[in-house]
């Protein structure tokens, strides 16, 4: 495998090949991609990646597809042929990680599956990312976000009292897959330089997104009542959630004592320290309608700017809440580099989210921007599988492979 512009990072000189798609898989290749990893995107012929077709576009280029493919490498290569699962194969031989999302069992009636390329290298990690595992009575199922948040619960706690659930703004389901397919995959890594030997890691996405309910299945499994929703309020700790000022909302977060008593005295009401309804967590909780009520009298009669000046003057935890333009363009943005700028072929400038990650006070190296379709199938072709042209010409008129437009 090659990259023609070599990562630098901690994972440098890891060679990954991703045929993963839409979300779940991508995002964690893309992070691996960010530690340093070279990536190697394989796609099908003619569209590619799903997403590289849904709307909105700049130029031809799909948000969705910038979003989670930068800093990779594309070919697009037939599956279904023959000569196209050889290739395949051949680059597995040269990988460290193989990435895959599909449903349990495709890979191997490709063959292409674990089993099959750990003959070939057993130094190789495998991980697949499924909606609900191997041997889970839904392994058939067809898994997207949302259906992993319904079947989670958090859905049902992710609404106002009384409202219809709503599913969470960011796709938390595929994202849980991705971000623990990670954890796995540097674990496996760091076992395989004692061992020299690789392992099938293996990721749900509803798993993970039931990892990561956290307090809130444990509120379950302590009381054996299931968390009811809140809206953005606390389920065990009040005050905390948003409240309405006389022109908006301002986020508040008393998680101790301390916060609590600072914004008593903030409200003007220093006697609620004392007030027995509202002097420990659990009778807080007990007085939540209460305590709301006296915090919204007092804060509706303000400005949000007013009580976030006064909040902060007050050492209260607060914040304003903003749009998601308004979130990218925010000083702290801007003064932790978290945006930046990549060239693409035939699009130009991409503005990019960069990964939040840093090592001795840096970032990762600078992002490339995702690839056309196909935009590396000669250059993986020539460079880590020694093809010649005639051969790569050969491919290219059996319908095996695809270069870019």
């Amino acid at each position: 495998m090659t990259d023609t512009n070599t990562r630098s990072g901690p994972l440098a000189g890891v060679k990954v090949l991703d045929f993963s798609r839409i979300l779940s898989g991508p995002y964690a290749s893309m992070v691996l991609a960010d530690l340093g990893a070279e990536v190697i995107k394989v796609e099908p012929l003619d569209k590619g990646d799903e997403t590289r077709n849904f709307p909105p576009f700049q130029g031809k280029l799909s948000h969705y597809y910038i979003a989670l493919n930068r800093s990779k490498q594309s070919i697009a290569l037939n599956l279904k042929s023959p000569e196209g699962v050889r290739i395949a194969r051949d680059l597995a031989r040269q990988s460290d990680i193989v990435l895959e999302n599909f449903r349990p069992g495709v890979m191997d009636r490709l063959g292409i599956g674990y089993e099959t390329l750990k003959q070939d290298n057993p130094r190789l990690i495998y991980c697949s990312i499924t909606g609900f595992g191997q041997n889970s009575p839904l392994g058939d199922k067809p898994a997207f976000d949302i259906v992993a948040q319904a079947l989670s619960g958090v859905m049902s706690v992710n609404c106002e009292p009384g409202q219809a659930p709503n599913k969470l703004g960011v796709p938390l389901g595929d994202m849980a897959g991705s971000i623990f397919s990670v954890f796995g995959l540097l674990a496996a890594l760091h076992e395989r330089n004692a061992t020299g030997t690789g392992r099938h890691v293996e990721v749900a996405m509803l798993d993970s997104l039931i990892a990561l309910q956290g307090y809130l299945s444990q509120i379950y499994l302590v009381t054996g009542q299931s968390p009811q929703p809140v809206g953005t309020q606390h389920p065990s700790i009040v005050p905390y959630g948003s409240f309405p000022t006389s022109d908006g909302h301002v986020i508040v977060a008393c998680l101790t004592e301390r916060f609590w008593h600072n914004f008593a005295r903030c409200l003007d009401h220093d006697e609620l320290i004392e007030d027995a309804r509202f002097a420990a967590y659990e009778s807080r909780l007990a007085h939540r309608d209460a305590l709301q009520q006296i915090i919204h009298d007092r804060m509706s009669r303000d400005t949000t700017e007013f009580w976030l000046q006064r909040l902060s003057e007050f050492d209260v935890p607060n914040a304003p809440i903003l749009s998601i333009g308004d979130a990218l363009e925010q000083p702290h943005v801007a003064a932790r580099g978290l945006l930046e700028t990549a060239h693409h072929p035939t699009e130009g400038k991409l503005r990019l989210v960069r990964s939040p990650i840093r090592f001795d006070g840096e970032g990762p190296s600078a992002a490339r921007a995702p690839s056309l379709l196909g935009e590396n199938t000669r250059s993986v072709l020539k460079e880590a599988l020694g093809c010649d042209e005639a051969e790569i010409t050969s491919l290219a008129a059996q319908g095996v492979i695809q270069g870019a437009d």
